[in-house]
């Protein structure tokens, strides 16, 4: 079977192709769609949705937001802001990503501070001369990128 039905350069998939694409039942995507968190680009002559390859990628950050535990109201707000940037404002977009990443990382470092609190101080030290350098050096990377200047 073909996969997408392209139309003017761009490949666009049914519903079908689309879940096998991004992995999900039909009627997940049915659902996302009649909330509104993804739409169809256009609708074929047997008047079949039709999908861009955005969509893939669309539904790739939703279920990522579904990991990190947001609701689908809060992610379609977060889907509703993105999808208003302009293509001079994607840095600021990447950079808001990674501020989110940064957040999600925080959120596990938190979780992990009970575990840490119960070694013994020869092993957390450990962990810890593993891990500074290389969170330093991340750090002092997205401070240089912001424009922050050097954080050591």
């Amino acid at each position: 079977m073909k996969e997408g039905v392209v139309m003017e350069g761009a490949a666009l998939y049914r519903i079908g192709e689309l879940s096998k694409l991004a992995q999900m039942s039909q009627r997940t995507l049915d659902y996302y769609t009649s909330i509104g968190l993804i739409e169809p680009a256009e609708r074929s002559a047997k008047n079949y949705r039709l999908y861009a390859h955005e969509t893939l990628l669309r539904l790739e950050r939703i279920e990522q937001m579904k990991k990190d535990k947001y609701t689908l109201e809060e992610i379609k707000a977060n889907l509703k802001t993105w999808s208003k940037v302009t293509p001079e404002e994607q840095i600021s977009q990447r950079l808001a990503d990674l501020h989110h990443q940064l957040s999600q990382l925080e959120r596990q470092v938190k979780e992990l501070e009970p575990d840490i609190k119960k070694l013994k101080p020869r092993q957390a030290n450990q962990l810890y001369t593993r891990l500074v350098p290389q969170s330093a050096a991340c750090i002092e990377a997205l401070m240089l990128l912001m424009n922050k200047g050097p954080f050591m």
